[in-house]
C-alpha cells in the first residue's frame, strides 16, 4: 500500500518529462488511476510499474522520456570515477569498499539533480559503512565461485559498478539491464555508454519493469541466473523482485524508502548488503 502513492507520483513526472501538453498528462493520469485502482492484480512494486509506464510511452509516443536524464547520470557518474577509484585504493578492506562504492551509486536517482553538491553528497555517502555487511559469506563463496551475475539498477550506477568489478578479478562477469527504457534504469545502451561492455558480458533480463520478475524475465536471462554461482541483485526494484526467489542472492543496496527498510529491519537510508537463503525474507 505505501508504494502506491509513490507509483503515482513517479508517472506523473515521468509524464511531465515526456511531454508538456497538460492535456496529455491529464489523459496519462486517467489511465494511471485506473490501473492503480486494480493494485491488486499485481504480484509487485515493479510490476505495476512496468504498466504505468507504458501508458506514457503509448501515449506521449516517446520510449525513453529519461534518455537525457540518463545520458547526464553517465556523464557526471564517469567524471567522478577517479574519485570512486582512488577511495577504494586507499581503503583497508578495498573488497569491502567496492562493494560499499556500487552501493553508493544508488544516490544517483536523487543526489545528480542538485549537481553542484553532487561531489559533496558522493563523500559523504561513499564513507557510511554497511548497516548490514554479510561479506563473509561472499568471501566464503568466492572461493569456489567461477560466475558472477550483476543484475543492474539505474543507468549512472553502472560506473560505480565497474569499480566493484575490477575488484573481482579473474571471474565469469555478467551484468543484466533492463530489457527496455524504464524510468532511469540501465538499458544495453546505457551499460554501453557507461563502458561495462570493456569489464562483462551485457545481457538484458528480457523484462521491461524497473526489477527482474523472474515469470517475466527472457531465457537467456533465467539461464544465466538459475546456473551463476554467485547473484549480486542491485537496488529497491531488484530486491522487491526476487525477495522470494528460490536461489541464493545477495542484495546490495541503500534502503531510500521506509517500506523497504521495514523488510530489511534497518533504518531508512541505510546500506545493506545481505545474503538471501533461498527463502523469504
Amino acid at each position: 500500500m505505501d508504494c502506491l502513492p509513490c507509483v503515482l507520483r513517479q508517472v506523473l513526472e515521468s509524464s511531465r518529462m515526456a511531454t508538456d501538453k497538460a492535456e496529455s498528462q491529464a489523459k496519462i493520469m486517467d489511465e494511471a488511476l485506473m490501473i492503480l485502482a486494480n493494485y491488486k492484480r499485481y504480484q509487485s512494486s515493479p510490476d505495476i510499474v512496468k504498466d504505468m509506464h507504458q501508458v506514457v510511452k503509448r501515449l506521449t509516443g516517446i520510449s525513453d522520456p529519461y534518455k537525457a536524464v540518463k545520458e547526464r547520470d553517465i556523464k557526471t557518474a564517469k567524471e567522478a570515477s577517479p574519485l570512486l577509484r582512488e577511495f577504494v585504493g586507499n581503503k583497508q578492506g578495498k573488497l569491502y569498499w567496492a562493494l560499499k562504492t556500487a552501493a553508493t551509486g544508488n544516490i544517483i536517482d536523487s543526489a545528480i539533480y542538485n549537481s553542484l553538491n553532487f561531489t559533496d553528497c558522493l563523500e559523504n555517502e561513499l564513507a557510511k559503512e554497511f548497516t548490514v555487511c554479510d561479506l563473509n559469506i561472499f568471501e566464503e563463496e568466492l572461493k569456489s565461485a567461477k560466475s558472477i551475475l550483476i543484475i543492474g539498477d539505474n543507468a549512472g550506477e553502472t560506473v560505480f559498478d565497474r569499480v566493484l568489478i575490477e575488484y573481482l578479478p579473474g571471474y565469469e562477469i555478467t551484468y543484466a539491464v533492463r530489457d527496455e527504457p524504464i524510468i532511469n534504469d540501465a538499458t544495453l545502451q546505457d551499460a554501453y555508454d557507461s563502458g561495462l561492455c570493456d569489464c562483462a558480458d551485457i545481457i538484458t533480463t528480457g523484462c521491461g519493469a524497473p526489477g527482474a520478475i523472474l515469470n517475466q524475465c527472457g531465457a537467456e536471462f533465467l539461464s544465466v541466473f538459475n546456473r551463476a554461482d554467485i547473484v549480486i541483485s542491485k537496488g529497491q526494484g531488484n530486491f522487491e523482485a526476487l525477495s522470494d526467489c528460490r536461489r541464493p542472492v545477495f542484495f546490495l543496496l541503500k534502503a531510500k524508502c521506509a517500506m523497504i527498510a521495514r523488510r530489511l529491519g534497518v533504518n531508512l537510508n541505510s546500506y545493506v548488503f545481505k545474503y538471501h537463503r533461498a527463502e523469504v525474507i
